[in-house]
């Protein structure tokens, strides 16, 4: 009985010491745009403009030409007028505001976002470059992907 409270002891303070090792993540989040009909159904959008602020470091990137950089990214497929969601990891943070935007052209299209970060897309089908902008106690992030909407 002694062994076995001292086998115990022993795995706890291992436990807890891997929980004051812990480290956080400050820098910008990853964005993942997908379809919540299609769970398999998801793309990792780009980083285009950000601005993002720590205790101990900055993290900056600039894009000039934001619509070269979407067009590179995976495309992805969804329907007119369909939900679509977006998903934030990786960050410490807290959101001030998310805003959805498509361009077809040089025609953009505000998209509405809902609390649980889902908006519908525009009901003209075509090829659009979406821009997701996040204003966050942190900063600003910027991020850019390629819809095709049939």
């Amino acid at each position: 009985m002694r062994f076995f409270k001292l086998i115990m002891g022993s795995f706890f303070v291992i436990l807890l010491t891997g929980c004051f090792g812990e480290t956080y993540d400050y820098s910008p989040p990853t964005v993942t745009l997908t379809n919540p009909d299609d769970i398999e159904q998801e793309v990792k959008l780009a980083e285009a403009n950000i601005y993002w602020q720590t205790s101990d470091k900055n993290y900056t990137k600039k894009t000039e030409d934001i619509q070269s950089l979407a067009k590179k990214q995976s495309k992805m497929e969804l329907k007119a007028g369909q939900k679509a969601e977006l998903h934030l990891e990786n960050g410490d943070f807290e959101p001030n505001g998310i805003s959805v935007s498509v361009w077809k052209n040089a025609e953009k299209t505000d998209l509405k976002v809902k609390n649980d970060q889902s908006f519908n897309l525009p009901k003209n089908k075509g090829n659009y470059m979406i821009v997701v902008d996040i204003d966050t106690d942190k900063g600003h992030a910027q991020y850019v992907g390629d819809v095709v909407i049939q």
